[in-house]
């Protein structure tokens, strides 16, 4: 913790978190600015200082960034039940609410409910052509970067499985010690947790043993256990922001039948619409591998999916200081940083253009969505309301 911080109960870290559970729509950037409102101007948990260095950590490591942010933050001020305080309330009333979507999707097998799941999905359509621009803008600033995005996407579409994802991920690494200068300064982290480098190497081997068996053939399990490895892999593996979890998820849970394309992007259209981190489409997800058994699938798809994320974070925290300094480390992630780019810029294409736009329409409902985010500065909320309207008018009145 900060030096000379006294501890926060678990139920106050709870109850500040939940309210920002309930109220912080916008994805993880936008959440970086509420947690920097709530903790750092007017709580004073931690300062600006720090507050940058658990930003830049979250940035550094695979996983959901707002929600390492939030786990780190309740982990320093208030130890191990102040970290899963700040992790439930966070998650808790985004997770409610996709469950209680998977719970009414079979109930709209009508025309209208049929336009009401389009909409989502065009929802989907300008939410991720916006990530594209957006982390383009920001991880891809010159033409090396650039290269490695456009080689990571052309070969993901062109093969699209999950284990091509992976080797991009892991090219993008390579090329970034190779070809991309130190783009990252970051000091010397001011904070402490209350543990020290070994427990956190621990921590960090239990990640990387729960992903070689995640990384395993299923070899015929049940399919909740198969899907509990499919989300594990899917959080441990997304760099650059929470959209990349689109193509790792669409891969694990459709391509196996489990799921089909079209309820796939309706859940992640809804995701967009609720506050809290987006990778509580796992709830939705989960719930509906198995009708019979919802409850347990959502809870599996939600801790599977946020585990390695803080495995990670909690791993790295004593240690950041030491690897902040490694260049080799800082010019590997803006390789991957540009990867994931590429991978998001595939996902565009296949699954999401390709399952939702299926007529000009679509085309123009989806470009004003996205022109409403980049420009008019919209909340998703908004663009949300839109998608969904138009395709109820356009199905009404053809």
């Amino acid at each position: 913790m900060t030096e000379g911080a006294s501890v926060i109960s678990a139920g106050e870290i709870f109850s500040a978190f939940l309210k920002l559970g309930l109220a912080s729509f916008g994805g993880p950037i936008a959440h970086v600015g509420y947690f920097h409102r709530e903790f750092v101007e007017r709580r004073r948990w931690i300062d600006d200082a720090q507050y940058a260095q658990l930003v830049a950590v979250s940035q550094f490591l695979p996983g959901p960034a707002s929600s390492q942010i939030g786990f780190s933050l309740g982990l320093i001020r208030g130890g191990w039940l102040g970290a899963l305080a700040a992790f439930l309330g966070f998650t808790l009333p985004s997770a409610l609410l996709m469950f209680a979507f998977a719970y009414v999707t079979p109930r709209l097998d009508t025309a209208l409910g049929a336009a009401l799941l389009h909409g989502f999905k065009l929802v989907a359509v300008a939410v991720v052509a916006h990530g594209v621009i957006t982390m383009a803008a920001r991880l891809t600033p010159d033409l090396r970067r650039r290269l490695i995005a456009l080689a990571a996407a052309t070969v993901v579409v062109l093969s699209g499985t999950a284990v091509v994802q992976l080797a991009v991920v892991a090219g993008g690494a390579l090329l970034g010690m190779l070809l991309c200068r130190r783009e990252v300064s970051i000091g010397g982290a001011t904070f402490s947790v209350r543990y020290g480098a070994k427990a956190g190497v621990l921590l960090l081997v239990i990640f990387a043993c729960l992903l070689g068996l995640a990384l395993m053939p299923d070899g015929g399990l049940p399919r909740l256990l198969a899907a509990a490895k499919a989300f594990y892999r899917a959080g441990a593996l997304v760099f650059g922001g929470a959209h990349v979890v689109l193509p790792l998820l669409e891969e694990t849970v459709v391509a196996p039948g489990w799921i089909d394309a079209d309820e796939f992007l309706a859940g992640y259209g809804a995701a967009q619409a609720v506050p809290g981190p987006m990778f509580s489409v796992a709830a939705f997800l989960g719930a509906r591998l198995d009708a019979t058994a919802a409850i347990a699938g959502s809870l599996i798809g939600i801790g599977a999916i946020f585990l390695p994320g803080m495995l990670l974070v909690a791993g790295v925290l004593p240690m950041w200081r030491m690897i902040a300094r490694r260049e080799r480390a800082v010019n590997a992630l803006a390789g991957i940083n540009a990867a994931v780019v590429g991978l998001l810029a595939a996902a565009l294409y296949d699954p999401v253009w390709t399952s939702a736009v299926l007529a000009p329409t679509d085309a123009a409902i989806a470009l004003i969505g996205l022109l409403m985010l980049a420009f008019a500065r919209a909340s998703v909320l908004i663009v949300l309301v839109w998608c969904v309207l138009a395709a109820v008018i356009r199905a009404m009145f053809g």
